[in-house]
């Protein structure tokens, strides 16, 4: 199949498909005789494994390691250290949405002010950072 052929049942760009190139994740099994890239169910099911890779939380650092033949230690190695990144991630997200929250209700509380004190506190803030 083309290279469009091969984006389209992926349900990713053309670009994206030449990234994964130019990252040396993906080569095209072969060209045409108008030089033009072609690939195969077997290149279909790698871009599926580097794009599921992706949404796992996986870099693509992590995939190329990953696309090799990895003893079954190195990766949950792997997994505990993505995992270690999502939950540190995770507890800095918590913290956002708290501040945030916060921030919400004294918006709402200071309102009819017509001063945001959300604003003043980050000025605030900035003046001594």
């Amino acid at each position: 199949m083309t290279i469009g052929a091969l984006a389209r049942a992926a349900g990713v760009a053309t670009s994206t498909v030449r990234y994964y190139e130019r990252a040396g994740l993906l080569r095209p099994s072969a060209r045409s005789a108008g030089n033009y890239r072609l690939y195969s169910a077997a290149d279909l099911q790698r871009l599926r494994f580097i794009r599921a890779g992706q949404a796992t939380g996986f870099t693509l650092e992590d995939i190329t390691y990953l696309l090799r033949p990895a003893s079954c230690h190195r990766v949950q190695q792997l997994i505990e250290d993505r995992l270690g990144t999502v939950e540190a991630r995770m507890k800095e997200l918590r913290h956002v949405r708290r501040v945030l929250r916060q921030s919400l209700d004294q918006c709402r509380e200071h309102e009819e002010s017509g001063r945001c004190e959300v604003v003043a506190d980050l000025s605030s803030r900035a003046k001594h950072a």
